[in-house]
């Protein structure tokens, strides 16, 4: 009998350290689960308004080099009702084969020239084919001289971004504008940058931060952040030379990335592009080149 007893109690012991050490081994993996994950990838967003001349010559082939350079996200120009002449479920179709992503796309406002694809001339058509791509943000991207000479004009640009914005905003879409430099200087005592912030809509109408315009205007864009915080979800990096003050490859000028990226919070960044307007050696070269910084620096 006391050996049975004996033998009772050292099967339960033994059952007791197994279930104890059971749950201290399922303990350490669910602590520890995130050390077997497979590390986030890093993304890298382009302009494409960098390689413009070679997407001329070769759409396929070059929207595939990009992304051979590590690009995934891409932001568009150009849409004149097509893109670069395709409709947009055939454009969709090169860009998924390429492995790239269509976060956002840049269009005019139409004053200038009443052109197609603009936000006063077919812009229901522009948001239609910017939902069917799937793409979240849709920018006015450029202001032509005759449209920036007065506050006149900027107020009435106000209101068409406002305008523009609602049928963004019943797609599921982001409208926002990207600045230059030419919105900072002050007109009748008051700045066109300011003003736009602060009479269009700030959920409906957000703003692509510039980081060289911001510096070639002589502003600081961490400023701007803290003072609209929020309305500031797309970027564009790229610096600026020494001494010349051209455009030059990311990481190569005397633009602070550090200091800028530290305040993506605040400045409520969710998607960024390289782009390089002028480029002194092959466009896809000064790419892989601004890639590498920022593969380094991983902000």
């Amino acid at each position: 009998m006391e050996t049975l007893i004996f033998k009772a109690k050292t099967i339960a012991m033994h059952r007791r350290h197994f279930l104890q050490s059971a749950a201290v081994t399922s303990a350490a993996l669910a602590f520890s689960g995130n050390l077997f994950a497979a590390p986030k990838k890093y993304v890298l967003g382009a302009q494409l308004w960098t390689i413009r001349e070679a997407l001329k010559k070769d759409l396929e082939g070059s929207l595939n080099k990009l992304a051979a350079l590590g690009y995934s996200n891409i932001e568009l120009f150009g849409y004149d009702g097509t893109f670069w002449g395709k409709t947009a479920k055939e454009f969709g179709a090169i860009c998924k084969n390429a492995g790239l992503t269509i976060i956002s796309s840049h269009y005019d406002t139409g004053r200038h020239d009443n052109a197609k694809g603009t936000l006063l001339n077919g812009w229901q058509k522009a948001v239609d084919d910017a939902a069917e791509l799937n793409i979240k943000y849709m920018i006015c991207a450029w202001l032509y001289p005759d449209e920036r000479g007065s506050m006149d004009l900027y107020k009435q640009l106000a209101g068409m971004l406002n305008t523009a914005a609602e049928p963004c905003s019943k797609a599921k879409m982001q409208f926002g504008y990207h600045a230059h430099n030419f919105e900072f200087p002050v007109i009748d005592g008051v700045v066109p940058y300011q003003y736009l912030l602060e009479n269009t809509d700030a959920g409906k109408v957000k703003f692509e931060a510039d980081l060289y315009w911001f510096n070639k205007a002589g502003e600081d864009p961490v400023k701007w952040f803290e003072k609209y915080p929020g309305r500031f979800p797309l970027w564009h990096v790229k610096d600026m030379e020494k001494g010349s003050g051209d455009f030059a490859e990311v990481g190569s000028g005397t633009i602070d990335f550090d200091r800028i990226f530290a305040a993506r919070k605040k400045a409520g960044m969710e998607y960024w592009f390289v782009e390089q307007d002028e480029c002194k050696r092959d466009p896809f070269d000064s790419l892989a080149m601004s890639r590498d910084f920022l593969l380094k620096k991983k902000y």
